[in-house]
């Protein structure tokens, strides 16, 4: 596509990015911190699957047991903006220089398997949960069809054959049963299905969200429905934790909730705070994010998925949230 023809595209999509990465630009931008001292260095937090929450702390990988999260901490020296991790296989966003990235594939021991550099802020990961698949998403500026300079560039990567997708971008679109192309398309927020394959993430153009479906194989995706932004597929494959924006209009803010794929019903959770991530499920039954307080600080909550009970404090002072699955 030319850029001319990027030029004409009235991009509405990078409105409503742009809050987003101007904030997280600030707080990835940010100076390293020195870690806390682990127990052990940093083999005393591992990928291994076990009853332990895996989140950020301070930049640094942290890990709590899941029956006591705001207990005691072991934090390693790894740097990570972002984590996640399934099956003993970890994916780290990470600093390579003040202005320069990494994805990171780690093994259970935090031992760094394969590395590529990456365009832009780290802003989300995920990692199939048989730990083969792993995806990413950057803050990227400079796209000439966007109005605020930001746009996105979400990558997968399979661990076992080395295949890499730098850019869902070139992946054929199916919009509303139509072929469809747009200089202004953009992903982020990927969740794998149980076949290391097909997987949802959220397709933006035209100013419109889309929760779409996708086959890595056939580099093909198909928009499902509208207004859903960063979807979570639970353990049982039945539903989507995402957020949603309230009125169609991220301005207002974003309320967690949940579609049942089979009925395409929707329930909000309890959460009424506006939750501006990609939830992690902990199990089928509970959903974990990150909130930041005025200040900048970020905690990890959890509430029910069903939209019963009420947030609760799991994590203080911790981002990135990932069940040791």
């Amino acid at each position: 596509m030319s850029t001319r023809a990027k030029l004409g595209v009235v991009a509405a999509s990078a409105v409503l990015l742009a809050s987003g990465a101007v904030g997280y630009a600030a707080i990835a931008a940010e100076p390293p911190r020195t870690p806390p001292p682990a127990a052990a260095g940093d083999q005393a937090v591992t990928l291994t699957p076990g009853p332990r929450l895996l989140a950020v702390t301070d930049r640094y990988v942290s890990s709590v047991a899941t029956a006591d999260p705001a207990g005691p901490r072991t934090v390693s020296g790894l740097e990570c903006l972002r984590v996640y991790a399934a099956a003993g296989t970890g994916v780290c966003l990470k600093p390579d220089t003040a202005w320069s990235y990494q994805v990171v594939v780690l093994d259970a021991a935090l031992n760094q398997k394969r590395t590529l550099s990456v365009p832009g802020l780290p802003n989300r990961a995920r990692v199939s949960a048989s730990g083969r698949m792993v995806s990413w998403t950057t803050f990227v500026g400079g796209d000439s069809y966007t109005a605020s300079g930001f746009s996105t560039r979400t990558g997968i990567l399979d661990t076992v054959t080395g295949a890499t997708v730098t850019s869902l971008e070139g992946f054929a679109v199916t919009r509303d049963g139509s072929a469809y192309r747009s200089p202004d398309v953009n992903y982020w927020g990927v969740t794998f299905t149980a076949d290391d394959n097909r997987f949802y993430a959220t397709m933006s153009t035209g100013g419109k969200r889309y929760l779409v479906r996708g086959d890595v194989a056939a580099r093909t995706v198909e928009t499902l429905r509208e207004n859903v932004e960063c979807p979570s597929l639970s353990p049982d494959g039945t539903r989507i934790a995402f957020k949603q924006a309230i009125d169609a209009d991220p301005r207002k803010g974003w309320r967690l909730s949940v579609l049942d794929l089979a009925s395409g019903r929707i329930a909000a959770t309890a959460e009424t705070a506006s939750v501006d991530d990609q939830a992690a499920w902990l199990d089928d039954a509970t959903l974990a994010y990150t909130l930041r307080q005025s200040e900048g600080r970020p905690d990890v909550f959890g509430v029910p998925a069903d939209g019963s009970g009420r947030p609760k404090l799991l994590i203080p002072g911790a981002e990135s949230p990932s069940p040791l699955t």
